[in-house]
């Protein structure tokens, strides 16, 4: 009886080591948490998560996701709170609204816990958090050099097709292409929200009340399809100048048809695997100096590869990285369209 007994802690006691030195050593390069602003129904995230599936797998951390479920920004502060006190090595997250997160970021940032922003927001808002590094696509830029080329094709007026109006940095984009064309940014966009039948009704609505419209600009995959549909429907499809941000299957057969004229791509891939994989640099060196992760990430073989493989990009500045923009166009869609809506 006593035997048997002492055999069985034994073997529990065996069973408890093996799990315990299993995640110390699945967290050996540290554990990470990703909140974005996305609602679920963003398909669009789906490659930034992929990303950070490959990045932990490569770097050998836990990455954990976290979102709003319908894109509600006090709920998006609620996550950031939540990762403050659950001794995560470092909070990667997108700057949707810098005034909301502010406070719940310098909960962050108080307990030392390293802090990279991406995606939304910018470099500077970066800086004021106490992050330290932006990865992503300067969005009033993205917009401009989108609207430059519109104005070489002869375009002066557009619609912004803004389904996720709930971020500020969203105007950007529209703020952007109008100033390059020279149009009214305000009166040219419109707040469709996310659902499909809702973007296509007021798409169209905008064309028929405003019949000399030029171009039509969406601000993504969400955006894009179902405005496509409005542009069709009112027999538009090739006539009308079509730029959106990112890319999606739709998108890719758009473009190829005539029917987009290009995808603004920020390269979102880029936005998850370099965030994860600086911090494990970082943790790893038990360092935070940016320029010693940074000169070890391009070094990195697995990264290499990544980058190879999916065609990508980065543009290293002396503190944050560009992810974008570039721009996908007929002749070059044969390139990235093997990825899109995975890692591109």
């Amino acid at each position: 009886m006593k035997q048997h007994s002492l055999s069985r802690r034994l073997a529990i006691t065996t069973l408890v080591l093996a799990a315990s030195l299993t995640c110390a050593a699945a967290q050996a390069g540290g554990r990470y948490v990703f909140i974005s602003h996305a609602p679920d129904s963003d398909a669009w995230w789906n490659t930034i998560r992929n990303s950070l599936k490959q990045a932990g797998e490569d770097f050998g951390v836990t990455v954990d996701y976290r979102n709003p479920a319908n894109g509600d920004l006090a709920d998006m502060a609620r996550l950031i709170e939540q990762a403050s006190a659950q001794n995560y090595d470092g909070v990667i997250t997108t700057i949707a609204d810098f005034q909301v997160l502010q406070g719940a970021l310098k909960r962050v940032t108080d307990k030392k816990i390293p802090l990279i922003t991406v995606n939304s927001g910018t470099p500077e808002q970066s800086e004021k958090l106490g992050a330290l590094m932006h990865v992503g696509q300067p969005e009033y830029e993205a917009g401009k050099g989108a609207g430059e080329r519109a104005k070489a094709a002869g375009v002066k007026s557009f619609v912004c097709i803004n389904h996720f109006a709930t971020n500020p940095a969203s105007f950007e984009r529209c703020r952007g292409f109008a100033e390059a064309i020279g149009a009214d940014f305000k009166k040219s966009t419109i707040d469709t929200g996310i659902d499909p039948a809702s973007v296509e009704s007021k798409t169209a609505a905008y064309l028929r009340q405003n019949p000399g419209t030029q171009a039509v600009l969406a601000l993504g995959p969400d955006a894009a399809a179902p405005a496509l549909k409005a542009v069709k429907k009112a027999g538009l499809a090739g006539k009308i100048f079509f730029a959106t941000f990112d890319l999606s299957d739709e998108i890719s057969r758009g473009i190829k048809a005539g029917e987009i004229n290009f995808a603004i791509d920020q390269q979102p891939y880029l936005q998850g695997y370099i965030p994860v994989a600086v911090l494990s640099l970082m943790h790893d060196a038990k360092s935070t100096d940016l320029a010693q992760a940074t000169a070890a990430l391009k070094a990195n073989a697995k990264f290499k590869t990544r980058l190879d493989t999916y065609g990508l990009a980065p543009a290293y500045g002396p503190r944050h990285i560009g992810s974008g923009p570039g721009f996908v166009t007929k002749d070059n869609i044969a390139t990235v369209e093997k990825y899109a809506g995975q890692y591109r």
